[in-house]
């Protein structure tokens, strides 16, 4: 084992066994973004789907309420 993987930061408890090399490779090319959101607000989203939906919504009632101000005058 090298000295630079005996001194690293590991903590015991972290196990990568089960990780998967490049799994996000191909989404992080076609330029996904990672946020992270506050904990009251991840309470609610448990995954990126539920995110997705969420902000597509709101997405849809900006463009909604621009057509109808546009349209109003």
């Amino acid at each position: 084992m090298s000295q630079d993987i005996e001194s690293s930061d590991m903590r015991p408890e972290y196990d990568f066994a089960q990780g998967e090399r490049g799994r996000h490779r191909k989404a992080y090319l076609e330029g996904t973004n990672v946020v992270l959101l506050e904990p009251d607000v991840a309470s609610v989203f448990k995954d990126s789907a539920s995110v997705n939906h969420a902000l597509r919504l709101l997405l849809q009632l900006a463009q909604d309420e621009v057509k109808r101000s546009l349209t109003n005058g």
